[in-house]
């Protein structure tokens, strides 16, 4: 199942924010795969027939732009109350200051990076409730996932996975997979959950938040796997430097992988190294049972080579070992029949679309 909603675009520039990201990366992906596997529909959309169908025969448009399914009460549970309360701030000067530091739209000298005001069409704080309707969106990923007990959903949206406990970082607000699992917990049993991050950066803020949950003894059934560029941000000298102790990116997820430059080709071999060590963890925190009963995957396209965003430059998969990559995963869920939601996470440029569209389309019936 493909979750999609062209409400949920965050549209940067509308705000002034000149990031390389395309503005509808989703409506990207669906185009190409109806043209490709419904030839002469040029862009079409199909309806979704019904729960039997797989998702290379479907595409489900689900509407799920109300930002409400997203409470002050689930982000409380994850992040600081202070933190929180700015965002929400009715004046809107702290969710502003939030939102500039965010997303670096400020230099060091108080100059605008990558920032122009001047050009934008909405207020920067209108952005806020766009990123809670994503968060809704990774939230409904994982129910949707977890409805068919074995099933697979994708959402085209969500990864903020730098956001850390107290502010937003690496252009990430709030932390979607951390709210999601969290909201899931508070609502249903589920013994264990992955959270499997492929972005090109670690994941910092996933791993600051699930430390901090632990400390208050929450979220000892959540473990962690980051697989990401080994140097670079947030692993570079200055970050590094910067970093406190105890926080992000210095804290560790449960198993982290660096792959340096020009390892790409050991990739998808370390990944799969990691996800035994997952087990080994799993086998020790729950003996009778220790397969996940979800799994959401962090799908960040900027490992691609042609990626146009500087900081992923030190990782260059081509799109036949970011496919590679993927299926791996898709397929160890599928033959374990274990639920899984997954996420589009990082992809800056022209060509950030083509890793997840031709992974979807190369899902068959079968």
């Amino acid at each position: 199942m493909i979750l999609y909603d062209p409400a949920l675009n965050m549209n940067f520039q509308d705000y002034g924010i000149m990031l390389p990201i395309a503005p509808d990366r989703g409506k990207q992906i669906l185009e190409f795969m109806n043209n490709h596997y419904y030839p002469g529909t040029r862009g079409a959309t199909m309806p979704y027939p019904g729960p039997e169908m797989s998702i290379a025969d479907a595409l489900e448009f689900l509407r799920i732009a109300d930002h409400t399914i997203i409470t002050r009460e689930d982000l409380e549970r994850v992040h600081s109350k202070e933190f929180v309360s700015l965002l929400y701030n009715k004046q809107k000067k702290g969710l502003e200051e939030s939102l500039l530091n965010t997303f670096e739209l400020i230099d060091a000298q108080g100059k605008p990076n990558r920032y122009e005001p001047t050009r934008a069409k909405r207020p920067l704080s209108d952005l806020f409730q766009t990123i809670l309707a994503q968060v809704g969106g990774t939230y409904l990923a994982c129910r949707l996932a977890l409805v068919n007990g074995s099933g697979f959903c994708y959402f085209m949206g969500g990864g903020m996975h730098h956001a850390r406990y107290d502010s937003g970082s690496g252009f990430c607000l709030i932390n979607d997979s951390v709210i999601a699992i969290t909201k899931l917990l508070s609502e249903s049993a589920l013994p264990l959950v992955w959270i499997i991050d492929l972005d090109v950066h670690k994941g910092d803020g996933t791993a600051e938040l699930i430390h901090f949950a632990r400390k208050r003894e929450e979220l000892q059934n959540v473990l962690t796997l980051s697989i990401h560029m080994a140097k670079g941000w947030p692993l570079d000298t200055d970050s590094l430097a910067a970093a406190k102790e105890g926080r992000a990116p210095l804290v560790s997820s449960d198993i982290d992988i660096g792959i340096d430059a020009g390892e790409e080709e050991t990739y998808t071999s370390r990944l799969a190294e990691g996800i035994k060590e997952l087990e080994r963890l799993s086998a020790a925190l729950y003996p009778s049972n220790p397969k996940p009963n979800l799994v959401l995957v962090v799908d960040g396209a900027d490992p691609y080579e042609h990626d146009e965003l500087p900081s992923s430059i030190l990782l260059k998969l081509s799109l036949e070992q970011c496919l590679l990559r993927d299926n791996y995963v898709y397929r160890y869920v599928m033959e374990r029949k274990i639920p899984s939601a997954w996420i589009q996470a990082g992809g800056y440029g022209s060509r950030a679309w083509e890793p997840p569209a031709h992974f979807l389309l190369k899902l068959r019936p079968g």
